[in-house]
């Protein structure tokens, strides 16, 4: 795809507030002359925002204000002024009832800081997942010129010899815990070597899908995504992003411009190689709403079906993301899909060319990290979207994480009404479940939690893990973590607190699941789904003010991306004139 910068000099937005000797002009330039700017940084030049989610609540933002200071480097040496401003930070570690509650809110924050001030362009800093698709759609949504820097996963954790996967670890140990085959003081132990260094995930969990999917996009530098948060190239990436948005300030190079059908087709092709997040399933959805590409469902399962899973990455495989950087990270996947013609390498990108040309000379420096087409982890790789009686807007599974065995099953429905009932009845001796039991989780989605957290990969219970079992087919409206696995059929839509199927499925009732087909089917008759249907009535209480209420009143469905209804589309740079 090609692009024509537009011409230069030209009238910047950022020119409305500072250019002349008019009262306002002189307002806008003093207040910020408190600072210790010199006059001659207001004589015309780029004005950029550093839209930085660092917040010690958010542990992998934590390092980012360090990262801030590399991009004004870079901003600085190619003419610009870099103003760092902070936004909403959604840490998933921390944040109740869930991050995903205010990914929104965050995208919300981001859009009016950019519409609202004297900036001409953005550097988006994120880390923790929900900080990368809030800092896009933000971003999108106001559309000027905008680039994305990720604050790169941790170190691989290590205890005993063996590879600490940041969320992996923690669901397999846990769950040895309660099957007797791991102790508590061992667990404990086992904590400390979990997060050894600042960043995010070191698994293929959502906050690496996150950058990579801002790197297939186009909207990240070729090899932004996989460097480690402590790595000094992570510093210089920062640097060398600062330079080049000035230049793309320069050229009106802008969101619109990138974020085609195309890069989105990519960037659900690429999720299909690394074995990404099925989180990036909404946020994608989420990112193409605020630029008016009409991204479905559909498209996921179209576009990811034949696309073979080769990076071999927790927890779909072995490694971590360290191992991922060093044997050439992201770009060595985008030029094996390029050359395969699997994406469109023409697509373009904040570097103002085709992403085909960015990793034409990338070389694959281990290829059991990074394997070839023809020894791939799964051969086909991506999400599959099922639909059926039980799921008609569609529900999700991850085939790289699943168990082959599972991909076809047919059993018995145990039902936990919510997440409190799960938690009061899982480790109930007495409960009626084994493992050819489909277990399902209700009222779980983005209004019944309310956020959808991610509690999707529910814990098995003891004594089918006391058999040795580590898996069963698992289905609920609720997200799951990035860094989980198994057979786990999540974002079923409509959710249940909206009235959807799954609302009223009952203990004993036998559900089909059949990944190859798409399928998923609850085995009742029509006449007794419409009846079960028609008696339903919510036990979700609406939430009584606040951001709760009106994430309540507004968020759409998982199926099209669990935006706000009133928050889709691009509303422009423009805002009203104000007068001092």
């Amino acid at each position: 795809m090609s692009f024509t910068p537009a011409p230069w000099p030209r009238r910047l937005r950022s020119q409305e507030w500072y250019e002349g000797t008019t009262k306002d002009n002189i307002y806008y330039r003093s207040w910020m002359k408190n600072q210790g700017l010199p006059a001659d940084l207001f004589d015309g030049r780029p004005v950029i925002g550093i839209c930085n989610t660092w917040s010690q609540l958010t542990p992998c933002n934590a390092h980012l204000r360090d990262l801030a200071e590399r991009v004004k480097h870079g901003i600085y040496e190619a003419g610009g002024l870099p103003l760092e401003f902070p936004v909403f930070s959604t840490g998933e570690s921390s944040l109740r009832p869930t991050a995903m509650m205010y990914r929104n809110l965050a995208a919300m924050d981001v859009e009016e800081a950019l519409r609202g001030n004297p900036l001409d362009g953005v550097v988006l800093l994120a880390g923790c997942d929900k900080t990368t698709p809030a800092l896009l759609m933000g971003a999108a949504s106001v559309d000027i010129p905008a680039i994305v820097v990720s604050g790169g996963p941790m170190l691989n954790g290590w205890f005993r010899g063996e590879r600490v996967g940041s969320g992996t670890a923690l669901w397999q140990m846990s769950e040895a815990v309660k099957a007797g085959t791991m102790t508590n003081a061992d667990f404990l132990e086992a904590e400390q070597a979990m997060s050894r260094s600042p960043g995010s995930c070191n698994t293929m969990g959502t906050a690496s899908t996150m950058a990579s999917m801002a790197e297939a996009l186009g909207m990240a530098l070729s090899g932004n995504a996989a460097i480690p948060a402590v790595d000094s190239r992570r510093r210089v990436m920062a640097h060398l992003t600062g330079r080049r948005i000035v230049q793309m300030v320069k050229d009106d190079l802008k969101p619109s411009d990138i974020l085609t059908r195309t890069a989105f087709e990519n960037a659900i092709r690429v999720n299909g190689a690394i074995g990404g997040s099925t989180n990036a399933v909404i946020h994608l959805l989420a990112i193409a709403g605020r630029v008016g590409v009409d991204l479905t469902l559909d498209d996921w399962d179209r576009c990811g079906r034949d696309i073979p899973t080769v990076v071999n990455l927790m927890p779909s495989g072995k490694y971590l993301m360290e191992e991922f950087f060093y044997a050439g990270g992201l770009p060595v996947v985008i030029r094996a899909l390029a050359e395969a013609g699997k994406i469109d390498g023409g697509a373009l990108t904040v570097s103002g060319g085709p992403i085909a040309a960015e990793v034409a000379e990338v070389r694959n420096w281990n290829e059991d990290v990074i394997r070839p087409f023809d020894k791939a982890l799964t051969p086909q790789g991506g999400i599959a979207v099922l639909r059926g009686n039980l799921a008609p807007d569609g529900a999700v599974l991850k085939p790289s994480a699943a168990s082959p065995h599972l991909m076809v099953h047919r059993g018995r429905a145990v039902v936990f009404e919510d997440i409190d009932d799960y938690k009061a009845r899982i480790n109930d001796e007495a409960l009626e479940i084994d493992e050819t039991c489909v277990m399902v989780l209700k009222n779980c989605g983005p209004r019944g939690y309310p956020g959808m957290a991610e509690v999707g990969n529910m814990g098995l219970p003891p004594k089918v893990l006391r058999k040795g079992i580590t898996d069963m087919v698992r289905i609920s409206d609720a997200r799951m973590s990035g860094t989980a696995y198994g057979t786990v059929v999540l974002h079923t839509s409509p959710e249940a607190a909206r009235g959807g199927p799954l609302a009223v499925v009952r203990t004993g009732d036998m559900i089909e699941l059949d990944v190859p087909n798409r399928r998923l089917h609850l085995d009742v008759s029509d006449a007794e789904l419409a009846r079960r249907l028609a008696d339903w009535r919510s036990t979700v209480v609406r939430p009584s003010g606040g951001w709760a209420q009106l994430y309540h009143d507004h968020v759409d469905g998982a199926d099209t991306g669990a935006d706000m209804d009133f928050l889709k589309g691009c509303r422009g740079r423009a805002v009203a004139r104000h007068s001092h």
